[in-house]
């Protein structure tokens, strides 16, 4: 397992402290996140993604594993999600830019 970076080491923490503000910046200014197909631009999009699928449905992240795949800035983190949305296992798809999330990928 890698050793899991900085921005989404906040990506989780903020979450785990329902911290909104703290969630938003961890992702850059034209970040892309993309939810099952569901597109979210900008963090004026992550924050709307956040009050209905993250900290706003109280979601609580327990990281599984990271794994950093041969593109760089890219990690694949396993997520134990808990909370009163979706609660399950699964990957989650980082790109990061300047040490901020600028694509955040949910599918399998």
């Amino acid at each position: 397992m890698s050793t899991i970076p900085a921005a989404i080491e906040r990506f989780v923490s903020a979450t785990n402290d329902g911290d909104t503000e703290a969630f938003v910046a961890a992702f850059t200014p034209d970040a892309y996140l993309n939810d099952w197909g569901r597109e979210f631009h900008g963090r004026d999009g992550v924050r709307s993604w956040s009050s209905t699928d993250n900290i706003g449905v109280q979601s609580h992240f327990d990281v599984v594993s990271v794994e950093q795949p041969d593109s760089p800035g890219t990690y694949v983190v396993v997520l134990r999600v808990s909370g009163n949305g979706y609660n399950g296992t699964g990957p989650l798809t980082f790109v990061l830019q300047d040490g901020l999330i600028a694509r955040l990928i949910i599918s399998e």
